[in-house]
């Protein structure tokens, strides 16, 4: 192993049960050990949350589970994952290529390190089942899961998997583990993955219990806008969009024209040049980054953002409608991603090169004086919105692990 992140104290799922305490597994059988359940989701935000999702998801199914975070040193889970209680585990990173190319053929030698010191981990901590997520850390953790070729007899024996693949495409590293996987659990359909089942993007808590009508007086109090503002959210995601501060805030006087109120997130190491407000014109709210994120979704009538799987998912969760701006590279996979959303009515979606100033002021003051298409947007997203995601794949988890230990009761383990 490169490293280990220790959970703090106290942490969710951080302990055993007490001596003689019954297991939550179950109480009135012969499987009474704790679950050991090793999640794979590290590299970006877009697969460590999720991850953290589940997690959350698993501590409240069942109290007693021993939760394993996989990682690499260069990735987001060395921050995020600490600061949720869970302990992590560190590997060697192997990015890996889009596609099925020469490249693939360079990866064995890092694939094969990073697959034996996963297994070490599995060992380790007598894991269960494995939930993976796609990114760096998931192929490693699939092949030392399902077995790699070499490895001693002792350490071949097969751990179960549980695939979770986000985006509307699906990448290499779960196309490669959904062959073998017990459970494929996918956010839409069609995503590449054969059999996979729909349960959407597992979203944390704090926004799928988002009422966002019962908190919209202290979200906007909170952020400076009147309680019968119009409110336009826009992000594009941790460290902000360039083509979208350009595009909103070049459109900020036609804003204020339109009665239209601006909370806008830039990113930490972005600026914005607007314009100085006039007399009278509603708040344009520009901060570096949104910590809170529940208050953001609750001041907003309308949200401009990317449309990432973590972003798509949030947003229709709450019942936002939206107008989605793709992130113009890649293979097109966050277009794929807003299509649910969008062809239910939940949201509007508009190329990156298509959104000028004119464009913005055009569609959002558009929608946000037509209080009926707006009503007809928000109950679409909350429709086509999935919130018990992450529910669905820790329940997944937990039955393939305790049947896995009745077996191992019963019968034993090869």
């Amino acid at each position: 192993m490169n490293g280990t992140i220790k959970q703090p104290a106290g942490g969710l799922g951080a302990s055993p049960p007490p001596a003689g305490a019954a297991s939550a597994v179950n109480s009135t059988s012969a499987v009474n050990s704790t679950v050991s359940i090793v999640l794979a989701g590290g590299g970006t935000a877009g697969h460590v949350e999720p991850a953290m999702a589940v997690a959350d998801a698993l501590s409240a199914l069942d109290p007693h589970v021993k939760i394993t975070a996989l990682g690499t040193p260069r990735g987001l889970e060395t921050r995020l994952v600490p600061e949720r209680g869970y302990h992590l585990e560190l590997i060697t990173p192997v990015p890996l290529p889009r596609k099925l190319n020469g490249d693939l053929a360079r990866l064995p030698p890092r694939v094969r390190r990073a697959a034996r010191e996963t297994r070490a981990v599995l060992d380790a901590v007598d894991a269960d089942v494995v939930i993976g997520f796609g990114g760096y850390v998931a192929l490693p953790a699939y092949l030392a899961a399902l077995g790699i070729p070499g490895l001693p007899r002792r350490r071949r024996r097969r751990i179960p998997v549980v695939i979770h693949e986000a985006n509307a495409s699906a990448g290499l590293a779960n196309r490669v583990g959904a062959r073998r996987a017990d459970r494929v659990l996918s956010a839409v359909q069609d995503c590449g993955l054969r059999g996979a089942e729909v349960v959407g993007v597992p979203v944390r808590a704090a926004i799928t219990t988002l009422d966002r009508a019962a908190l919209r007086a202290e979200a906007r109090k909170h952020f400076g806008f009147a309680d019968d503002a119009r409110v336009l959210l826009v992000f594009g995601g941790s460290q902000g969009a360039v083509s979208l501060n350009r595009a909103v805030s070049g459109a900020a006087a036609d804003l204020a024209a339109a009665g239209v109120s601006v909370l806008h997130a830039h990113g930490p190491k972005n600026t914005l040049e607007l314009r100085e407000p006039q007399q009278g014109d509603p708040p344009y709210v520009a901060v570096p980054y949104l910590d809170r994120m529940d208050l953001a979704y609750a001041a907003a009538d309308l949200a401009i953002c990317r449309s990432g799987a973590m972003t798509v998912a949030e947003v229709s969760a709450v019942g936002l409608p939206a107008i989605y701006v793709p992130l113009p590279i890649g293979n097109g996979e966050q277009r794929l991603n807003a299509l649910p959303v969008v062809n239910a009515g939940g949201g509007t979606l508009v190329a990156d090169a298509a959104l000028t100033p004119g464009a913005v002021a055009q569609q959002v003051s558009g929608l946000l004086t037509d209080p009926p298409r707006l009503a007809a947007m928000t109950a679409a997203a909350a429709r086509v919105g999935h919130r018990d995601a992450a529910r669905q794949v820790a329940q997944a988890a937990l039955d393939i692990a305790r049947e896995r230990q009745r077996a191992a009761a019963g019968e034993g383990l090869p």
